[in-house]
């Protein structure tokens, strides 16, 4: 009897809540709202140490606070979560730590994917950002799982960031977009062969010549090469052909006519001819910034429109450095398991108030 009372003032209490939560969310609804949230979740073990709990139980704590904060967000109309779960500087720590923290997310994960979660409650979607090779084989593809168990739900986007740090991210960016632009180039000119002149590719010395060229070789070469002689300054030919927006340097030719239309030669990279063919010089594609964006794990969501580290720490610990530079910063001195309702308001009044300071400063940039 006494238990039946319990719950039903539980549930009068949550009906009360919710109704409050709607309420404030709906004034807040009136000026402009957050599309992407970011959470540094600092300060689990020590609300564990606070409240004298065993060791790895924070953490447990800290995860149902991140299902409240994804409740809420849901609710208030935000469109991206991103949390930084485990950087991979976390490795550093002792191994029993971090294998027990692999064994929470891997029991976490398959939660998450239970059918009265709120992930199917709010038609979450999930990705596992950061470089998930560095995980042990369960987490990895528990999480690639779970991606692909939440890849058609479309109304808000749950994103966990783990064996994350910027500086990975960036570099992996930068390495990716090189090889891309390096493929550009090399695909379309993959027919452009080095190969010696038809009808003498047995020379073992017009061979040996072209060869040389390639390396930057100044030695004359002999007057059997018909066409390849211009000059005396090098004994090989490079065309120049313009491809994907780079100029192309190749040994050209399938007949000694072709020969003749090659516009210029090197001699340790300095293009040499008239004033037009030195201005082809050899260039190297230009990576831009939105070839480094494209190729961010951060790429499938937009730039956080607020910042939160609780514990009251003012670092970013290698987070999201890249995404952040025109982002409000809010540092609340609660522990994450103890982030709250009223912390997430605040944070979004903050974020209103400066709102048409960083939307002018987006616009400059």
């Amino acid at each position: 009897m006494e238990k039946a009372r319990d719950d039903s003032v539980s549930q009068l209490a949550g009906g009360l809540g919710s109704f409050l939560r709607k309420g404030i969310f709906s004034i807040l609804s009136v000026g402009p709202l957050p599309n992407h949230i970011a959470f540094i979740m600092d300060g689990n073990r020590r609300y564990a140490k606070k409240q004298n709990m065993a060791e790895g139980a924070g953490h447990k704590a800290g995860y149902l606070t991140l299902m409240k904060m994804l409740c809420y967000c849901c609710e208030l109309g935000v469109k991206y979560l991103t949390v930084y779960a485990f950087s991979i500087d976390n490795f550093k720590r002792r191994p029993e730590e971090v294998h027990s923290l692999m064994d929470l997310m891997l029991e976490k994960i398959e939660e998450l994917l239970k059918e009265g979660s709120i992930v199917n409650q709010y038609g979450v979607r999930i990705y596992f950002i950061g470089n998930l090779k560095l995980l042990n084989e369960p987490v990895r593809v528990a999480a690639e799982k779970a991606m692909a168990a939440t890849a058609n739900n479309t109304k808000v986007v749950l994103l966990i960031c783990v064996a994350y740090t910027s500086y990975d991210e960036i570099v992996h960016a930068v390495q990716e977009s090189c090889k891309v632009k390096r493929n550009e180039i090399e695909a379309p000119n993959a027919s452009k062969v080095i190969r010696s002149v038809p009808g003498v590719e047995e020379d073992k010395e017009i061979n040996e010549a072209i060869a040389s060229n390639l390396q930057g070789s100044c030695e004359n070469s002999s007057s059997k090469f018909g066409a390849l002689n211009r000059t005396t300054a090098c004994s090989g030919l490079i065309g120049v052909e313009e491809k994907n927006g780079a100029i192309v340097h190749a040994i050209q030719g399938s007949s000694e006519d072709e020969w003749d239309e090659v516009v210029s030669r090197t001699c340790n990279g300095v293009i040499e001819g008239d004033e037009e063919s030195k201005k082809k010089q050899l260039v190297l594609p230009t990576i831009k910034v939105l070839d480094i964006e494209k190729h961010m794990y951060m790429s499938v969501a937009p730039e956080p429109d607020i910042l939160i580290r609780t514990s009251g720490e003012n670092r970013l610990s290698n987070f999201l450095l890249w995404q952040t530079a025109n982002c409000p910063f809010y540092s609340p001195t609660a522990l994450w398991p103890e982030l709250g309702l009223w912390h997430l308001v605040w944070a979004v009044l903050n974020f209103q108030r400066s709102h048409h300071y960083f939307e002018k400063k987006k616009k400059q940039l």
